[in-house]
């Protein structure tokens, strides 16, 4: 008989909602996955980073709905673990600060179930950090404590030692205490802490929606009720906080809060939203585009045999490069095969592409599209120069009709093809119950293939308040010709310099 495989348990902390906060072991694990097991706050983009063949499993927990109580939870823990799966618990902040993490792994114990214990940067340490407040100070205090906040303080079970964190520690961190607030600050201010100490409450810590309410002990319960402040939140008290003034970098980025839609290509959104997302903004990704390699490759195929014969080869985006070299692999050759092929690109981060396969870039031009590169070859003698351009299957005809008129012998070799691809129900939920604040657009196909994905109700709910962001000229005469108003276009047609119109756009409002 066929010896059944021993399943395994890992208790992994997501960290407290950066995704960038998650370790490096963590997301390892995510990739191997049988099962994932996780809560409302491990973020959703934390999410991507799962085994697309997992099964994902939603447990989340909030005040007065719990989609699982703690003791199916343990049930099915166990459960997928017998089945042999490598299982994943995926939980917010650390397992084991607050977490159950503790109960969750003496239950697999006393089950004899193999686990392993993957901590996290709890929220605890890293919300206070992102609102700018330091835990401890040589200048104000060296101690700190973290205490929950969910229970009821006038329950018999553990009992909180008032006096103690009142008069004996510097730095009191309360997590999931929001709806005991006032109980909060009441004790501390009875048991002999000064009334005017600082608070700060964040809520959403370290994510594109973080913000705070500063006060103090005696009016800080009064301000939150006023300001209508929601979970999840953590509270820390202590003078600490008001070094907050000083270094309160996150909330200071001129993005943060900002809701954008970033359409393209799910291979090429990671720069376009890391950039983003490195400014505070809170992104959605919604792919209208499918690149695809296609299925006849006859053209590029012949031109590859005769490489050797070409004068010059032009790519104008990086996925001219990707499908380029891949199908030169596929054929069995390398970069060996260019042999004194002259290589031009349309744009820096086309030229990049090639420069990190090790290839040089004989051209690039200043004005980032075809007509640039044109003006670069109208300075070149042409005539009867050989020159293949991979590209997509459809594109502008500027490059190879003007190459033409100047005498060279062009080939255009159909390499790839964009497709609209069927939009997620997760994200079109969230583009129904979120506001947008800018819409992105990296090429006309993007505008395109927006229409044909996206319901027009919820196309003109998103164009009534969002700006719309053109990589460049042609795309933006697209989104004009679609009916949209075009409200942000960079001097140069890159990611970055995208990134940076947005910012400037809401600076200058």
């Amino acid at each position: 008989m066929k010896a059944e495989r021993a399943g395994k348990v890992y208790l992994v902390g997501a960290g407290p909602g950066d995704p960038g906060l998650l370790t490096l072991r963590g997301r390892e694990l995510l990739s191997r996955a049988d099962v994932v097991i996780y809560d409302r706050l491990a973020s959703p983009r934390i999410m991507e980073f799962v085994n697309p063949g997992a099964e994902k499993i939603y447990v989340g927990k909030r005040i007065g709905r719990h989609v699982a109580n703690q003791q199916e939870i343990n049930d099915l823990i166990v459960q997928k673990a017998r089945e042999g799966k490598r299982v994943v618990r995926l939980k917010g902040g650390d397992p084991f600060i607050f977490g159950r993490g503790g109960e969750e792994a003496q239950i697999l114990a006393s089950r004899g179930i193999a686990f392993e214990i993957v901590p996290g940067v709890t929220s605890a340490i890293a919300v206070p950090a992102y609102a700018g407040i330091p835990l401890t100070h040589r200048s104000f205090t060296a101690s700190v404590a973290f205490i929950t906040g969910h229970r009821r303080f006038d329950t018999s079970e553990a009992p909180v030692d008032w006096e103690g964190l009142a008069k004996g520690v510097g730095t009191l961190v309360f997590l999931m205490g929001m709806s005991n607030l006032p109980n909060i600050t009441e004790n501390l201010i009875r048991f002999g802490r000064n009334p005017e100490t600082p608070v700060a409450v964040i809520r959403w810590g370290t994510t594109p929606l973080q913000e705070s309410i500063v006060g103090t002990l005696a009016d800080i319960a009064g301000k939150v009720k006023e300001s209508g402040f929601k979970p999840p939140a953590i509270i820390v008290v202590g003078d600490v906080c008001s070094v907050r003034d000083d270094i309160n970098w996150f909330e200071r980025q001129p993005l943060l809060g900002k809701k954008v839609l970033v359409t393209r290509t799910r291979q090429q959104a990671s720069q376009l939203v890391r950039l983003l997302e490195r400014k505070g903004a809170g992104c959605i990704e919604c792919p209208t585009i499918e690149v695809r390699m296609v299925e006849d490759t006859s053209v590029l195929d012949g031109a590859i045999e005769d490489m050797d014969g070409y004068d010059w080869i032009i790519f104008s985006s990086t996925n001219a490069v990707k499908f380029f070299f891949t199908r030169l692999d596929q054929l069995g050759l390398d970069i060996r095969a260019m042999g004194k092929t002259r290589i031009a690109a349309v744009g820096s981060s086309t030229a990049d592409a090639i420069r990190r396969l090790h290839l040089r870039v004989d051209a690039v031009p200043e004005d980032f599209r075809a007509e640039g590169l044109l003006e670069f070859f109208q300075g070149q003698d042409m005539k009867g120069k050989k020159v293949l351009i991979p590209r997509a299957v459809v594109a502008r005809k500027v490059l190879p009709d003007g190459l033409g008129r100047l005498g060279a012998r062009v080939t255009v070799a159909p390499i790839y093809e964009t497709v609209p691809p069927e939009i997620a129900p997760q994200t079109l939920e969230l583009l129904e119950e979120e506001s947008i604040d800018v819409i992105t657009f990296t090429s006309s196909s993007t505008v395109k293939n927006l229409f044909k994905t996206v319901p027009s109700d919820v196309i003109e709910k998103i164009r009534a308040r969002a700006k719309v962001a053109c990589i460049g000229p042609v795309t933006a005469k697209t989104a004009a010709k679609m009916g949209l108003q075009v409200d942000i276009v960079p001097g140069e047609s890159t990611v970055p310099a995208l990134v940076d119109a947005i910012e400037h756009s809401f600076l200058a409002e």
